[in-house]
């Protein structure tokens, strides 16, 4: 039995092995376009390593910072997030790359806000909720203060465009505010108008139409919008039980674009077949599985919603990337955890796992917990 103040080793374990499966792939599905468009087929490694390392480094701090104190922090956080949320959709302050204003250029490297924005919202409704859970009872006083909040962040988001940010943030809020105890009534109620109002968000802009057309068949648009999903779907048939061995991916010789970002699971698949990918899945679902096991034994409520939120934004990242690259919904720009090549997603999901692990340390009993208003009630399930 694990004893209190000690982290859920298998949280750290899981993140570890997915952290240098993640950078074994980055080098074999970047090493072809770096050396042809950087002339050194290592570019791309020698980043990941070190934003990995950092990374590894900031998870460690933050394993040992009280995340009580790191919640405290947190409307100084949402502030500051909002601000550079603000500042990156200015002409002539943001970075623009493939038509979206999403990053500032550092110039060593460029930095993205709403990966920092991921960690701040879940730390904020985390730590409002746990001191005022009992308003969300009422939908005006209560709910509609954080859905105006996540609403300006979204509206933001929106203006960049980054509308994988919009999904992702918009669902592990609700996930949170759920968990916190709002009604599911107002949640419906609010529901039908916010997915008309997606919908007609995404009718708004051609390149998203396009995709949806590209998604319902993507063959018959395969020089277009259905490029990158035909080309991932053929690296993914051509891995079959085992894999083509790794380092020899086809698909990565500049067919599939940017094989070491979004779609890199689909250059796993061929390298590595089915069951390197189902390794890949099944190390999700285990560090998926310990997260909700912190979120149920954490000390408090705060501890508990910290973990959920966490938790749920790895699940639905990993889940989000794996149904685009296989095609089975539309395509969006949805980064694979600890898989895709990036400094600030690497650097923030590491420092998110510091903090997961720091509410792993609040509960060495071995049944579940369940949590209301701060209080532990033991559960009936042993």
């Amino acid at each position: 039995m694990r004893r209190k103040n000690e982290y859920d080793y298998w949280i750290l374990f899981t993140v570890l092995v997915l952290l240098a499966m993640g950078t074994i792939m980055v080098f074999s599905a970047s090493s072809y376009s770096a050396q042809f468009y950087q002339n050194n087929k290592y570019h791309y490694l020698f980043r990941q390593l070190l934003w990995s390392a950092l990374g590894v480094i900031s998870m460690f701090i933050f394993s040992k910072l009280d995340y009580h104190r790191i919640a405290a922090a947190s409307p100084i956080l949402i502030i500051i997030s909002t601000v550079m949320l603000t500042l990156v959709i200015i002409p002539g302050i943001g970075y623009v790359s493939n038509d979206a204003r999403r990053w500032f250029n550092l110039g060593f490297t460029t930095f993205q806000p709403s990966e920092f924005t991921k960690i701040a919202m879940i730390l904020f409704l985390s730590f409002s909720l746990s001191k005022n859970s009992e308003r969300l009872k009422s939908f005006t006083k209560g709910l509609l203060p954080y859905l105006l909040i996540i609403g300006l962040t979204d509206a933001l988001l929106y203006f960049e465009p980054h509308m994988s940010a919009v999904i992702l943030i918009t669902l592990v809020s609700v996930i949170i505010l759920f968990c916190a105890g709002a009604k599911i009534g107002h949640f419906l109620a609010i529901g039908i108008p916010g997915i008309i109002g997606g919908w007609l968000l995404i009718l708004k802009m051609e390149y998203r139409v396009d995709r949806i057309l590209a998604f319902s068949d993507p063959f018959k648009y395969a020089q277009d919008e259905g490029f990158q999903v035909v080309n991932s779907l053929y690296a993914i048939a051509s891995g079959n039980l085992f894999g083509r061995g790794l380092g020899r991916s086809l698909q990565k010789n500049l067919y599939l674009p940017e094989p070491h970002n979004d779609f890199i699971f689909a250059i796993l698949c061929e390298e590595l077949g089915f069951i390197g990918a189902m390794t890949v899945i099944l190390l999700f679902m285990l560090l998926i599985w310990r997260g909700i096991k912190a979120a149920m034994n954490a000390s408090d409520m705060l501890g508990s919603l910290i973990a959920a939120g966490i938790t749920s934004l790895v699940a639905l990242e990993a889940i989000i990337n794996i149904a685009v690259v296989t095609s089975t919904i539309p395509t969006t720009g949805m980064p694979l955890p600890f898989f895709s090549y990036g400094g600030t997603s690497t650097i923030f999901l590491l420092t998110s796992m510091g903090i997961l692990l720091n509410v792993s340390k609040g509960s060495s009993a071995p049944e579940l917990r369940l949590v209301t208003n701060g209080q532990k009630k033991p559960s009936l399930i042993r």
